[in-house]
């Protein structure tokens, strides 16, 4: 039985809570992959040790910034695998190329001088730009990011492709701890309060369970998985008018009555101001999905009962969010 050493960025984040969980699962001095036999220590970099980090066996914690190179010295020492899922979604260009590029370039180049075998990086389907785009293969449409994070996380791509990188691009990201898509459907359908022209749009979207266990299995399976960019969503598409009507089933946001034809969506949300831009908007109710068989099959892992299933388990989680904001 061999160990796997994970340097581990993002721990703290919504999808990097649910991949340290992943990779600890059995508890004990450290995480056990069942099906290769190895047990996962982590290390964790972080800017901030949480409250709670002290119940979290088998978690080295070391404080760093991505936004300051030198901070990250030695941090990747004796390890086996980079998994790189910190990024800044948020502020100024200046600031999401200090964290996202020039973070990213600093821990790869240390995960290369300690030797690193193994990198992951999560990235995102929002570095393709506009849409629609429907069942297109990766980089099926050349990217076309239209925001400063998802401009600095594609180039981010390129610094773990160079370095003999898996990049993880997921669409729609549902769960616990999601204080992003689910809170935006709620604003948008307040603002707009009928369904969005018939529903009929299709996204790609991930449990963030689902998505942690495919980070997993990256990480402590034997063989290589390919360097290249792959899709990381459930390999079927989700309706609008599905996920609608199941958050409404869950009592999660209310149900939508009539319908409105897409032009006049877009009048009635311009009609009422709010914090999701038009872009974000046709983002979550029009045609994004892509194809994401492929990573699923080469890690022998399997995609689960898609989101819409998983969300019944998130349920509670989303009412008391969206009931205290």
């Amino acid at each position: 039985m061999s160990s796997v050493r994970v340097v581990l960025t993002g721990s703290t984040g919504f999808v990097g809570r649910a991949v340290l969980g992943a990779l600890l699962r059995e508890g004990g001095a450290g995480g056990r992959d069942v099906e290769g036999g190895r047990d996962v220590e982590v290390r964790a970099v972080v800017r901030t040790v949480p409250a709670d980090a002290g119940v979290s066996a088998g978690v080295e914690w070391v404080r760093a910034d991505l936004s300051d190179p030198a901070s990250l010295d030695g941090v990747a020492s004796g390890a086996d695998v980079l998994v790189h899922l910190a990024c800044r979604v948020d502020g100024d260009a200046e600031e999401c190329e200090r964290t996202n590029v020039g973070g990213t370039r600093a821990i790869v180049a240390e995960a290369r001088r300690a030797g690193v075998g193994r990198v992951v990086q999560l990235s995102t389907a929002a570095v393709y730009g506009p849409g629609p785009h429907r069942g297109i293969p990766v980089d099926g449409v050349t990217p076309a990011p239209v925001s400063a994070a998802s401009r600095t996380r594609l180039a981010a791509e390129r610094l773990a492709l160079d370095a003999g990188g898996v990049v993880l691009r997921p669409g729609l990201v549902l769960g616990a701890g999601d204080r992003w898509v689910v809170p935006a459907l709620g604003e948008l359908l307040r603002r707009v309060p009928t369904a969005w022209d018939g529903g009929r749009g299709q996204v790609s979207a991930v449990d963030v369970g689902d998505l942690a266990r495919l980070v997993s299995a990256l990480v402590s399976m034997p063989d290589d998985v390919p360097s290249g960019v792959y899709h990381a969503s459930h390999p079927v598409p989700v309706r609008n008018r599905d996920l609608m009507a199941r958050l409404a089933e869950l009592d999660v946001l209310p149900s939508a009555t009539g319908d409105l034809p897409w032009d006049q969506c877009l009048a009635r949300l311009r009609e009422t101001p709010g914090r999701i831009s038009e872009r974000q908007f046709e983002l979550l109710a029009r045609d994004h999905w892509y194809e994401s068989e492929e990573i699923w099959r080469l890690t022998g892992c399997t995609p689960g009962p898609g989101p819409l299933e998983r969300l019944g388990g998130a349920a509670g989680w989303y009412r008391g969010w969206l009931g205290g904001g």
